[in-house]
């Protein structure tokens, strides 16, 4: 009886332990199913599941080659070599995965101690890598290491306007010119697909796991740039800074009825596919937007256009000339010396008298004295309508302001003004001073410079027009009469102009400052001019050139290379003398 009991009671005991296990099995399996399946599914996504971007095609830049777009910057399709660091561990193949990516090109870092750190299952070990390099690559079979396919820019014509267009660094992301200015309108947006890979990262196609989101290319542009103006105006540039033994020059073309740049330029340039090899950073700046500078004497069109405007004199107005005038407690002097006696505005502008553009900034005011009045006219015309010392939203980068004191500081005084009418006192970019002379000698309108002409899509160009434009600047009389004296202020001077045509410009000599200071023995030379016919100004074109401890003169350093891409143009436009 009692063996029985015994019996009974061991065997209720393996019931309940029996029981009691398969509940904790049962419950263990409800944890890990149920409770925590959210959990382990990561897991297991985080090991097999792997995001991929799908890389877009970053935008084309195209100049003008006359109406017909010329690519100016392409994509080469190169390769980016990742590798997942624990799958390579895990296979033990860190070594061989050194050895055979250090033989590409554009290694990133130490690939060891990349390959060391299993915190993350991505990482890029070479850019840049050619289709035959990762195809010598991939035949290895290493496992965890996958290829990206990538684009690389390509600038077709070289060193041609570099500073311009600027370059797309190893982030691939725009440094200077367009290609940092309108990055993200290049850019495009990358695609992306989630997948489950196998050990060697092969995307492997199982259905609802796989997510794909294509790429969005980035916008192709179309410059406003002239291939051919833009490779003359380089060209002409560098053969004048040879003749003067200037060290640095800068040249922009413009057309004056639209505000387009044509070509712009500055020397020591750099070609953009080897930016990692330029020493010298000033090689990147596009000096004719981002170095304002006092410009001289090419300014005195823009005292006699105000001056005509507000009808304080005309062409054949007259002043008594005594080759210096005192401003408060300054002597102001001419160069040219002794054309004194009574004389006429167009004299004063033809032979660049200081005393002339200080007479009508007088005349603005009481007729004595640069008054409050007078200097808030000259303000008025110089920074509001002309646009100088303001920003013109030009699309390229590092665009400077530039400083034209207001009369309501305590620096616009009667000797800063007496300065600025004849082109000091003042810092002013070049396409500052395009953008406003534009508008002096095309009827009166102002167009804020543009680099852009549209973008390019199936074969067409789509116009785009963000400039500003302002009529009114300066009266239509007011714009002919100013023309007129400009044209006669060259023709007077030079006879290197081909025959028949209507070409205008004038001179500018200006000292340089450093260190807040005037440099006695270092003068920057400009010139400033337009051409085309009697009817209509084609194009303006305006140099300038300079030099650590180099005088250099507006009339014997920079005129002769405005000349020179002139007298092309007038070629390349084929337009007709005499009309």
């Amino acid at each position: 009886m009692k063996l029985d009991l015994l019996k009974g009671s061991r065997s209720q005991f393996l019931v309940i332990l029996l029981t009691g296990v398969m509940i904790l099995i049962v419950v263990r399996l409800f944890w890990l199913q149920i409770v925590q399946h959210d959990h382990y599914t990561a897991l297991a996504n985080r090991e097999q599941m792997k995001h991929l971007v799908i890389p877009a095609n970053r935008g084309m830049i195209y100049a003008l080659d006359g109406t017909t777009p010329a690519p100016l910057v392409m994509n080469q399709q190169v390769y980016t070599v990742f590798a997942d660091p624990t799958v390579v561990t895990k296979h033990q193949e860190v070594e061989q995965v050194v050895r055979e990516v250090a033989a590409g090109e554009m290694v990133d870092g130490d690939i060891q101690e990349m390959l060391q750190d299993t915190s993350t299952q991505y990482k890029v070990l070479a850019r840049n890598v050619s289709l035959r390099q990762a195809e010598l690559i991939r035949e290895k079979k290493l496992s965890g290491v996958g290829f990206q396919q990538v684009s690389k820019r390509v600038y077709t014509e070289g060193q041609l306007a570099s500073q311009t267009l600027g370059f797309v660094n190893n982030e691939n992301k725009g440094q200077y010119g367009v290609e940092e200015r309108l990055n993200d309108r290049l850019t495009g947006t990358d695609g992306v697909l989630k997948s489950v890979t196998d050990v060697a990262n092969v995307p492997l196609s199982i259905g609802k796991n796989n997510i794909r989101q294509d790429p969005v290319d980035g916008e192709s542009l179309v410059l406003t740039l002239d291939l051919n103006i833009q490779s003359k105006a380089e060209q002409v540039l560098a053969a004048g800074l040879e003749r003067s033994g200037a060290t640095d020059g800068s040249i922009m073309v413009m057309d004056p009825n639209t505000g387009q740049i044509k070509a712009m330029a500055s020397l020591p340039t750099y070609k953009p596919e080897e930016f990692t090899k330029v020493q010298d950073a000033k090689q990147f700046v596009n000096r004719t937007v981002s170095e304002p500078y006092e410009p001289g004497s090419v300014l005195k069109t823009f005292t006699v256009a105000t001056g005509i405007d507000m009808g304080v004199i005309t062409p054949d107005a007259t002043f008594y000339n005594t080759d210096s005038v005192r401003i408060e407690d300054r002597t102001i002097g001419n160069v040219v010396k002794g054309l004194t006696g009574n004389i006429s505005m167009q004299t004063a502008l033809n032979n660049s008298l200081n005393t002339g553009m200080v007479n009508i900034a007088q005349r603005l005011g009481n007729g004595e004295y640069i008054t409050k009045g007078a200097r808030d006219t000259m303000y008025e015309y110089f920074h509001n309508r002309f646009g100088l010392g303001e920003l013109t939203g030009i699309q390229v980068t590092n665009e400077q302001r530039g400083t034209v004191i207001s009369p309501d500081e305590a620096e616009g005084n009667a000797v800063r003004y007496s300065n600025m009418a004849f082109g000091q006192g003042l810092n002013v970019t070049m396409v500052q001073v395009c953008a406003g002379f534009s508008s002096i000698i095309n009827g009166g309108t102002y167009h804020s410079p543009s680099v852009i002409a549209g973008t390019y899509e199936d074969g067409q160009i789509r116009k785009e027009d963000n400039a500003t434009h302002r009529k009114g600047v300066i009266s239509t009389e007011a714009s002919q009469q100013t023309r007129e004296m400009i044209y006669k202020a060259r023709n007077g001077f030079t006879s290197d102009d081909k025959p028949g045509y209507y070409v205008g410009g004038k001179t500018g000599t200006a000292q340089t400052i450093e260190n807040g200071q005037y440099v006695m023995n270092q003068t920057d030379g400009t010139y400033l001019g337009f051409g085309g016919t009697k009817s209509e100004s084609k194009y303006v074109i305006m140099v300038q050139v300079s030099g650590k401890g180099m005088n250099l003169e507006g009339n014997r350093h920079a005129m002769p290379i405005f000349t020179d891409l002139s007298n092309w143009l007038l070629e390349y436009y084929q337009l007709q003398p005499g009309e």
